[in-house]
């Protein structure tokens, strides 16, 4: 039996919707209904009418504002007699079997109006297509597409979204959201939080593109970043044939009857998970897709509709924009790291010395060396006890050499422990470890172009001697915690006061290593080898001291540089600094008294770290053999420099000679060159 709906809007009967048994017919606001209602005061899913025993039946699906026939409310199902008046909110449906017997909201029969013919109603087919779509399993059907959101349009877009407000705030307190986030799981996160309150879906996603693919992006190329499921079945993967086509057209889609391999799910007899709706938009930068938003629904009652695409299409444009931010964060972080290292250098390199003081035979032939090794790229091994200026030697080598626009770094290898010296050299990103609450760049990236100085580098563990090695050989390097390959322009010099030798022979330094270290060596002789140097350093330091502190000070006295000349520093250059820096903190003198002067008396370290002692006096013996044990000795420490060892054994230098002839002592042979 052949039955209608006609419809009314205003004063005018405008349209006329057939009814076919066995189909059900849905009335609600969402776009996916037969009959659409733009009106707040209609719900969504307001109503359904069904043929139920020959009789149709009018359902009221637990809406908001009600249903009332013939100007009553109904509660749950009410079956229609011909001529029943309808009314869902503004809208008016009249219920006939027979056209011209239809009648208005007071009963009258309609005289004036005229009455469309169904047969011309292409709301009616297309809402025919539409339940033959959900009763047969067809291929997936694209129903909406949106290029650009009207959310971030014109205003005058907008005029007709009933859903404006709503939206409008959900997205204004998402974006605010999305703007305090400081990771990309973060953002994500956020954006399913939002996309759930604001469209009907159960389940979604979002997915990125790995930044370092640089070729044009396939669906493989994207891997998920967050998911959530609000049903018991766990989210399962976007249609390919969707992602092909959002990622092909840069729009988002609404789609109909898609199916999913999945093991999880209501199934159909396939095996397949069955959605009522899909929306899959693109997160797009600069029109190229970085990103899919994916959103389905699994139940009847909430399929996903066009103001559902509209806004999931403005969430994606605003994690769009929310990744971006975050991308240029992360540049400035690094950027200001990288600043934050020029700065120090340059604030090093203003505080450094000129130049190299001394103008001794030792200390001509070390500037040679430091020219000669400069222009090169080779690797430099700096030798020399603790405190002779071994950094200051790798310094002028980065000045002299064309790399001297480029950064100097420098880092100390026993200062750290192992795993806080591996993130130093090769950095760590965020999360790698616990306090990595930043990404860092690590030594070798902030020298890129520039010399790195390791110091003390046979401290360094055998794990990271490894991994230091590679890098030397020119192999690329990864963060700590991360995996992407940097590849860095760096000289290195190497600078240690060990005995690099015996440690390779007792198996604490590697010997592949070592002669990769071992290019280009240069030994700064310590201080007591260069006597002649002391009253040019002390004279130097003297200067930067008054000019600090204040004072008037107006030189060493004659006793206190012989004091100096006489001593052996075993503290080398810094000693001598402190010394001078301490007398002329405490003096109270217009001169510096030898008694300003406080030296140590700890023995003499070697090159090796080991302490140098002399040999203990024999004993029973007769005092001429201590005499000459003790005057030997002091001949060989003073290099035999007979006036400073005269003024140490607190003798003439005539009874010195006189001495020396008595006891035939002789000096030792030539010795190699530390």
């Amino acid at each position: 039996m052949l039955a209608y709906l006609v419809i009314r809007e205003g004063h005018k009967w405008s349209d006329v919707f057939r009814l076919t048994p066995g189909r059900t017919v849905t009335i609600g606001r969402a776009g996916t209904n037969q009959i659409v209602i733009k009106d707040d005061r209609c719900s969504r899913y307001h109503a359904e009418l069904f043929l139920s025993q020959g009789r149709w039946v009018l359902r009221d699906l637990e809406s908001r504002n009600g249903t009332i026939v013939g100007g009553e409310p109904i509660q749950g199902d009410c079956v229609l007699e011909p001529g029943d008046s309808i009314r869902i909110a503004n809208c008016q449906m009249a219920f006939v079997h027979d056209l011209a017997k239809a009648f208005d909201d007071s009963g009258s029969r309609l005289s004036g109006d005229e009455v469309p013919d169904p047969t011309a109603s292409g709301h009616l087919l297309v809402d025919t297509g539409e339940l033959a779509l959900r009763e047969a399993p067809e291929a997936t059907r694209i129903t909406h597409r949106r290029g650009e959101t009207k959310f971030l349009g014109p205003e005058t877009d907008l005029v007709s979204t009933p859903r404006l407000g709503k939206s409008a705030a959900r997205l204004c307190r998402l974006a605010f959201r999305l703007a305090h986030q400081t990771e990309e799981a973060g953002v994500a996160k956020v954006a399913l939080e939002g996309l759930f309150e604001g469209t009907r879906a159960d389940a979604g996603a979002i997915l990125l593109k790995s930044p370092l693919e640089t070729k044009s992006a396939t669906v493989a190329d994207f891997s998920l970043l967050a998911s959530r499921s609000q049903s018991s079945s766990r989210y399962h993967a976007v249609s390919r044939f969707l992602a092909a086509t959002v990622i092909r057209e840069g729009e988002a889609v609404l789609a109909r009857n898609v199916a999913e391999d999945s093991q999880l799910g209501s199934r159909n007899s396939k095996g397949e998970i069955e959605t009522t709706s899909v929306i899959c938009a693109p997160i797009r930068q600069e029109k190229a897709v970085v990103g899919l938003v994916h959103l389905y629904s699994t139940a009847s009652g909430s399929m996903l509709d066009p103001e559902d695409l509209e806004f999931t299409l403005a969430v994606a444009d605003n994690v769009a924009l929310a990744l971006k931010n975050l991308s240029r964060q992360q540049e400035l972080v690094e950027n200001l790291s990288l600043t934050q290292n020029e700065i120090l250098q340059l604030r090093q390199r203003l505080g450094a010395e000129s130049e190299i003081i001394g103008s001794s035979e030792r200390m001509t032939q070390l500037q040679q060396a430091i020219y000669q090794a400069a222009p090169s790229r080779a690797t430099v091994l700096v030798r020399g006890e603790s405190g002779v200026g071994k950094e200051l030697v790798a310094r002028a080598i980065h000045f002299a050499s064309p790399r001297s626009n480029g950064p100097f770094v420098c880092l100390n290898c026993a200062a750290l422990s192992e795993s806080l010296l591996e993130s130093e050299l090769f950095g760590h990103e965020r999360g790698a470890f616990t306090g990595a609450t930043d990404r860092k760049i690590g030594k070798f990236e902030a020298a890129d172009r520039g010399t790195l100085m390791l110091d003390e580098i046979g401290e360094m563990s055998p794990s990271i001697q490894a991994k230091f090695l590679r890098v030397l050989e020119g192999h690329a390097f990864e963060r700590v915690g991360g995996n992407r390959s940097i590849r860095v322009d760096v000289r290195v010099i190497a600078a240690t006061n060990r005995d690099l030798e015996k440690r390779v022979a007792e198996g604490q330094f590697r010997r592949d290593l070592y002669f990769r270290l071992h290019v280009v060596e240069i030994l700064v002789p310590p201080l007591r080898k260069r006597p002649e140097d002391v009253a040019e350093l002390a004279a130097h330091f003297l200067r930067r001291y008054k000019e600090e502190t204040g004072k008037r000070i107006r030189g060493l006295t004659a006793e206190a540089l012989q004091k100096m000349q006489a001593y052996r520093w075993p503290g080398n250059v810094r000693e001598l600094k402190n010394a001078i820096e301490r007398a002329v903190v405490l003096t109270r003198t217009e001169w510096i008294e030898a008694d300003d002067l406080v030296l140590s008396s700890l023995p003499i370290a070697h090159e090796s770290g080991e302490i140098v002692r002399p040999h203990p006096p024999p004993t029973h013996r007769t005092l001429d053999e201590v005499e000459k044990w003790h005057i030997q000795t002091t001949l060989d420490a003073e290099n035999w420099n007979k006036s400073r060892s005269a003024a140490i054994l607190g003798i003439e230098r005539s009874t010195l000679d006189r001495k020396i002839r008595r006891y035939d002592l002789k000096p030792p042979p030539p010795a190699r060159e530390e």
